[in-house]
């Protein structure tokens, strides 16, 4: 009986982990929060861009990373920031995806060749303290500005 209910409990605790790895699938996966990337291609711009990463289907807090970073961008910046939803599954997005090494739901800001990741602040932040998620998405692209 022991042992059958040990069984049990180890396939339970697997299913319950492989469940919580699929809804929000690679938000990690991409560098940590905040670290600077230089990425391989030189760009030569001087406008500061905020792109969002996501799946076709997404969890209410991807979702609400998209709301909050939209929102964040068109209220402090207007048009001086552009915002993008990027779809990382569409065909047509396969070259953004491919440049800046998009694994799963992402959060960048990009300016020429620099780029800060903010998905784990924004994982961590959209739902539960949105303004703290807005606040780091302004003073990133403040510095970056």
């Amino acid at each position: 009986m022991k042992k059958l209910i040990s069984t049990l409990s180890i396939l339970l605790f697997v299913g319950v982990v492989a469940v919580s790895a699929q809804c929000c699938k690679g938000a990690t996966a991409n560098n940590s929060s905040s670290t600077k990337v230089t990425c391989d291609e030189n760009q030569k711009t001087s406008e500061v861009k905020v792109y969002y990463f996501h799946a076709t289907r997404r969890c209410a807090t991807c979702e609400a990373v998209e709301a909050v970073s939209k929102e964040a961008v068109k209220e402090y910046y207007g048009d001086k920031v552009v915002f993008q939803s990027i779809n990382r599954e569409e065909e047509v997005e396969k070259a953004l995806v491919a440049k800046y090494k998009i694994s799963g739901t992402s959060l960048l800001i990009v300016k020429g060749d620099k780029m800060v990741n903010l998905t784990n602040d924004a994982f961590l932040n959209a739902r539960s303290n949105p303004d703290k998620l807005k606040s780091k998405l302004k003073s990133t692209v403040d510095s970056m500005m």
